[in-house]
């Protein structure tokens, strides 16, 4: 069983590397942004294969590799060192991802005379920082109490509700709203391009 559960632990940790490419690519190409014309077009697609480069080294690589041995796993697995991962690993790969292929595909799709990106940056960092905020200061903390915890008295412990509404834990379920509200706020900024792009003739 061990030796099942350090090989699933590496196939998982192999993820990072085909996206890890993608983003070297892309920061490749966002280098020579001012040398091709064609490039500008695309800035800020490629910013978010940029990103996905970022996020894949922090959400799928560090936080993935923190929480994949089976060591690991034994004694934070559900807990908030799960979450910290699975938002970054998720939103900032996978969604940044698929923001950044919407965008590649609208910009092809659309005139150079109806395209106006000035929504898109503060969209861009306002989702960017906005993740780093919910996961920096409120779930990666939150895991690591959780995982002291777990460590010193069990699973259980870290999982009870004298932890979950400990004055710490609530306090940091509290530092996650600043986060949401700056994400929110750069999803709105998106959504607004989006319906004014669908919106002109």
């Amino acid at each position: 069983p061990t030796a099942v559960l350090a090989l699933g632990a590496s196939f998982s940790a192999l993820e990072v590397v085909p996206l890890a490419l993608i983003a070297a690519e892309a920061y490749h190409t966002y280098r020579h942004t001012k040398a091709a014309p064609w490039v500008e077009k695309y800035r800020w697609a490629i910013m978010c294969f940029v990103a996905v480069g970022f996020w894949n080294t922090v959400g799928a690589g560090l936080l993935g590799f923190a929480i994949n041995p089976p060591i690991s796993l034994y004694y934070v697995q559900g807990l908030n060192m799960t979450a910290a991962h699975g938002h970054a690993a998720l939103f900032g790969v996978y969604g940044m991802l698929g923001i950044g292929l919407m965008l590649f595909c609208l910009r092809g799709l659309t005139p150079a005379v109806k395209w106006n990106d000035k929504l898109l940056k503060p969209a861009f960092w306002s989702m960017n920082i906005g993740l780093a905020m919910m996961v920096f200061m409120s779930l990666l903390p939150a895991g690591i109490y959780q995982a002291f915890a777990s460590i010193e008295h069990g699973l259980w412990y870290a999982r009870s509700a004298e932890i979950i509404h400990s004055p710490v834990m609530e306090t940091l379920v509290w530092l996650r709203v600043p986060g949401d509200i700056v994400f929110a706020a750069g999803v709105m900024f998106l959504a607004v391009f989006a319906i004014r792009l669908l919106g002109k003739d």
